[in-house]
């Protein structure tokens, strides 16, 4: 794993994070409680901050970035970034799915139990509703999501917890819970 300061500010990890060994964490990033960071994601904070909430998973190749002068990232808990999907300078509210080869731009709302479809494109500045499907490039509010596509995410968070408490347990990577880990909060 790479993980780096940049500009004076490191990357600071709650408790139980995994950080898989080709991902990269750099400079004001914030991961709280059993966050997951997969193989080959990048959370680059060069130019403002990242701050990831708890149980939320970040998917193998996902991007995660930020823009000047007023464009952090906020990832609430609870929430799914899926492979390959990108994150520029918006707001992913709690149990949210972004879907695999997605991407939200600078200034997007993503509400609570939302969902962005697959390769959807969430131009800058749209709020998507709580409890909304966007899909389409670019996105457009389709439809409400159903109590059961709730259930179904949650599992996916759950399913995440386990994989990454699987992969702490393995840990031919360094973990983060030792105290001699990179920029322990607190």
């Amino acid at each position: 794993m790479r993980i780096r300061p940049f500009a004076g500010k490191e990357p600071r990890f709650g408790e139980r994070v995994f950080v898989a060994a080709t991902a990269a964490v750099v400079g004001d990033v914030e991961l709280a409680d059993d966050v997951s960071v997969w193989y080959g994601a990048v959370l680059r904070a060069d130019l403002q901050e990242i701050r990831i909430g708890a149980r939320s998973n970040i998917q193998d190749n996902a991007v995660v970035h930020v823009d000047e002068p007023d464009f952090p990232v906020h990832v609430a808990e609870d929430v799914t970034v899926g492979h390959a999907a990108v994150l520029h300078g918006c707001r992913v509210e709690r149990g949210a799915l972004v879907g695999m080869h997605a991407t939200v731009l600078n200034g997007a709302v993503i509400g609570e139990e939302a969902v962005v479809a697959a390769g959807a494109l969430v131009p800058p500045g749209m709020a998507v509703p709580p409890r909304s499907l966007a899909a389409g490039v670019p996105a457009r509010v389709r439809r409400e999501v159903t109590a059961e596509e709730v259930a179904h995410m949650q599992r996916g968070v759950r399913s995440y917890l386990q994989l990454k408490t699987r992969s702490l347990a393995d840990d031919g990577e360094r973990s983060l819970d030792d105290p001699g880990a990179w920029g322990r909060r607190g």
